[in-house]
């Protein structure tokens, strides 16, 4: 049988049990569950993670090398010409909003913060382009503090989970973050994103290869069969039963 979804019939305790129980195995799932765009600075992990809007870490991963060379600090951001800087990023898409963000970026850290990057949340989301998703992963994978990125993976794989209804990111932020403890956040957030780009889809889930099947309110939705569903399964992944 099936665990139920949210609701009347779930108590408080069990929710937060099965969630954590979810992350503990998508941790030898995914044992190099991390975040997957290039960079050695927070002024890098935030300017590929705005160019990683409506587009792929492998394709940002593909142009950041040359842009990173080109602007290697705030003051180059806010220096550049839009158009310089729209030509290296095209391959991601939107790059006419991308590259006006980028350089307001640059100026905004210029201006307000001596040309670093902050690492409170209230300073990233307030420059150019920055909403709390992007703010959250500056965050945890630049600053070590925790929080969760609910990009339309996790918000897709927390409602499958029964963890949320929510579809507002932000209210689903608050939903799952009250799950685990706050210094997991980041770590949830790696481990539901590896799961959700390798085997829980948006359009056809391998559900016959998911680990955590057993404990997914949504097991079925997707391919049942445990040889077919092994084909959809992108990239490696560890059985935790072997």
């Amino acid at each position: 049988m099936r665990p139920p979804a949210i609701g009347p019939d779930v108590s408080r305790t069990a929710l937060v049990r099965r969630a954590r129980r979810i992350v503990r195995v998508l941790g030898v799932v995914h044992p190099d569950a991390r975040c997957e765009l290039d960079f050695t600075t927070p002024l890098e992990l935030l300017v590929a993670t705005v160019l990683s809007a409506q587009s792929t870490d492998v394709r940002v991963n593909q142009v950041t090398p040359e842009l990173f060379a080109a602007y290697p600090d705030a003051l180059a951001y806010a220096q550049a010409d839009v158009t310089d800087v729209e030509e290296i990023i095209r391959p991601t898409g939107f790059q006419r909003a991308k590259a006006r963000s980028l350089v307001g970026i640059g100026q905004a850290l210029v201006e307000r913060h001596d040309g670093e990057v902050p690492a409170r949340l209230e300073d990233l989301v307030a420059l150019p382009g920055v909403g709390r998703k992007t703010a959250n992963v500056v965050l945890g994978d630049a600053f070590g503090v925790p929080g969760l990125t609910v990009d339309t993976h996790l918000g897709r794989l927390a409602r499958r989970l029964g963890w949320t209804d929510e579809e507002d990111p932000v209210k689903a932020e608050t939903a799952i973050g009250s799950l685990f403890e706050r210094k997991d956040l980041t770590l949830v957030s790696h481990r539901l994103i590896f799961h959700g780009r390798r085997v829980c889809h948006a359009r056809r889930p391998a559900c016959g290869a998911c680990a955590v099947a057993r404990w997914c309110p949504s097991a079925g939705v997707g391919e049942s069969d445990p040889d077919v569903a092994r084909t959809l399964v992108r990239g490696e992944i560890v059985d935790p039963d072997a």
